[in-house]
């Protein structure tokens, strides 16, 4: 029925998440759209308003776990969705677009305060949903505006206001709605000096994160007085293997797949360094990376 009623749309079929996921793991999606343009998207939740069935947008799958029993319903990822546009001191790029593409059309045009993002691995559509940063800069610092599709079907232009950005949130959090695009409003600027940066922040990023195994990025927020990783360093956690996940040897914040771990090892590796830090020094580490979908049968 649904590729009859979307005969445009990629779909695929109970298919397994871990395909697309940055650390490797997660169960099944019921079914995983892969829609091209703003009129595909609106498509796929008007049908499933209509069939009163569940829906849930995957950004770049990057800063996320999707337990191993899946994803019922419909996922929809926009990875097909990747235009990036400059025009003066803005440069708008749809919600596949991957952010670090989108820092590099701002080299491009020789447009600075994008640099702080050249190195993380979302997608827009996810990093304005997040609010995603580092090296102290964050998506709210150069946002301008971002289409906004709400779960009725209406298309709307959402301002930094209404996003009420905070640390690693948005708006979007707070309603079903789904981010299609995005324009950053930024500076013009030296064009040696703003790749001079992009490049000492990937060597930075290279230097001191696990990049050589699959992970989801960051796994907590900064506690306020703390770092993160220098609690489960102090803590005596750094290294220790849960089934196939391990905490970092190279980085204590990063939890990376060593040997086929599943969705469970994370998020129980996460349950038991939570436990550990709050025991030995009373501070609670909030999860910066999603968890979705559903335990396992």
């Amino acid at each position: 029925m649904l590729t009859k009623e979307l005969p445009t749309v990629k779909l695929l079929f109970d298919e397994p998440l871990m395909n697309y996921t940055f650390t490797k793991t997660g169960g099944p999606a019921d079914v995983l759209a892969f829609p091209k343009n703003n009129q595909e998207v609106k498509a796929l939740l008007d049908f499933a308003r209509a069939q009163d069935l569940p829906w849930l947008v995957l950004g770049n799958a990057s800063n996320l776990i999707v337990r191993d029993g899946g994803i019922r319903g419909i996922v929809i990822m926009l990875t097909d969705m990747t235009e990036i546009k400059a025009a003066g001191n803005l440069v708008t790029a749809q919600a596949g677009a991957k952010l670090i593409d989108t820092t590099y059309v701002a080299l491009d045009h020789s447009l600075a305060g994008f640099e702080f993002a050249c190195g993380i691995p979302g997608s827009i559509g996810g990093a304005v949903f997040m609010n995603a940063g580092a090296y102290d800069g964050q998506l709210q610092d150069v946002f301008q505006s971002a289409e906004i599709l709400l779960a009725d079907g209406t298309i709307e232009t959402w301002t930094s206001e209404q996003m009420n950005f905070a640390y690693r949130h948005s708006a979007v959090q707070d309603q079903p709605a789904i981010v299609l695009s995005a324009t950053f409003e930024l500076t013009l600027g030296d064009h040696d000096q703003i790749e001079k940066r992009m490049t000492e922040l990937t060597e930075l990023r290279q230097l001191k994160q696990p990049l050589e195994y699959p992970s989801c990025g960051s796994v907590f927020k900064r506690p306020v007085g703390h770092f993160t990783g220098k609690l489960i360093q102090e803590a005596g956690l750094q290294g220790l293997k849960w089934g196939g996940a391990q905490i970092s040897e190279k980085h204590a914040g990063f939890i990376v797949n060593i040997d086929h771990a599943t969705a469970t090892d994370y998020i129980e590796l996460i349950a038991h360094i939570q436990q550990v830090i709050k025991e030995k020094f009373d501070v609670t580490l909030e999860t910066e990376v999603r968890i979705i979908g559903e335990e396992p049968k």
